[in-house]
């Protein structure tokens, strides 16, 4: 009896351990695969969606989540609110080529922006989150041109300064890896709208914010407002400070830091910390 028992500990014990073995590789093996894309090393992980900002006025919104960004848009201006994303170093040197095709967002409920709506209107179709960030995926580069992501940008704005700052968040990736960025337009008068069967609000400014972790545990961040105007003027110039770009458009950057983190990097910012 006592060897029939201690057998059948054996065997018992065995296949826990077996058990064991299979889940954790499993696991791991799950968890790889979920991170290829998206996840990379860091104190804080992407997942997180540190870059997710909140409300502090009320705005209309529907809530859309893509492969490489996140978007509020607005239904009443035909604009996002604002776009959401994580650029990482490893993304910046992906190699898939723009699709140039502007589409409608298929997530949005009710009336559909499409690409005729901004034609003869002397607007580009520009990009919030920019094409050149999302190479690294196809699914993402081909979602970068939903009209969702799209704003009526002048065109020396767009191909200039924008452009500028654009490059310089994929020279910061490069650099300091993740950087959780947050952008999208500026309206303080809805009387200028393109479009003959959609009145799109044509935005005042651009904001872009940006934030990342320094290697001691820090987090620093800085903000950008661009006039959507024709300009050529060196990027400091357009410098702010979270806080700033936060009273301009009612919106809550950051607010998954830590409270007094968050007041820190928001009220102040450093320009070494960005290599400008």
């Amino acid at each position: 009896m006592k060897k029939t028992l201690t057998i059948l500990t054996l065997a018992v014990a065995g296949l826990l351990v077996v058990s064991y073995v299979y889940n954790k590789s499993h696991t791991s093996a799950q968890t790889a695969t979920q991170s290829v894309e998206r996840q990379m090393p860091g104190t804080i992980p992407v997942e997180a969606n540190i870059e997710i900002p909140r409300w502090v006025t009320e705005q209309a919104e529907q809530y859309i989540e893509h492969t490489g960004y996140t978007v509020s848009y607005n239904p009443k201006r035909k604009i996002p609110n604002w776009v959401a994303y994580c650029l990482e170093s490893a993304e910046v040197a992906g190699t898939y080529s723009r699709t140039d095709k502007f589409v409608p967002d298929p997530m949005v409920k009710g009336d559909k922006v499409v690409t005729k709506d901004y034609s003869g209107s002397g607007y580009d179709r520009g990009h919030m989150a920019p094409a050149a960030d999302m190479r690294w995926s196809e699914q993402a580069m081909r979602e970068s041109f939903y009209m969702t992501n799209i704003c009526p940008q002048n065109h020396n704005n767009n191909a200039g300064d924008w452009k500028d700052l654009e490059e310089l968040v994929r020279d910061l990736s490069t650099k300091y890896g993740n950087i959780y960025i947050c952008c999208g337009p500026i309206v303080t008068d809805e009387n200028e709208t393109i479009g003959k069967e959609r009145k799109i609000v044509v935005p005042q400014a651009f904001f872009k914010v940006l934030l990342r972790q320094k290697k001691d545990g820090g987090w620093t961040a800085i903000g950008f407002v661009m006039p959507n105007a024709a300009g050529n003027r060196p990027l400091m110039t357009y410098m702010k400070t979270i806080d700033e770009v936060e009273e301009m458009t009612g919106i809550d950057f950051y607010p998954a830091l830590p409270d007094d983190t968050e007041n820190a990097v928001e009220a102040d910012y450093t320009v070494s910390d960005w290599t400008l």
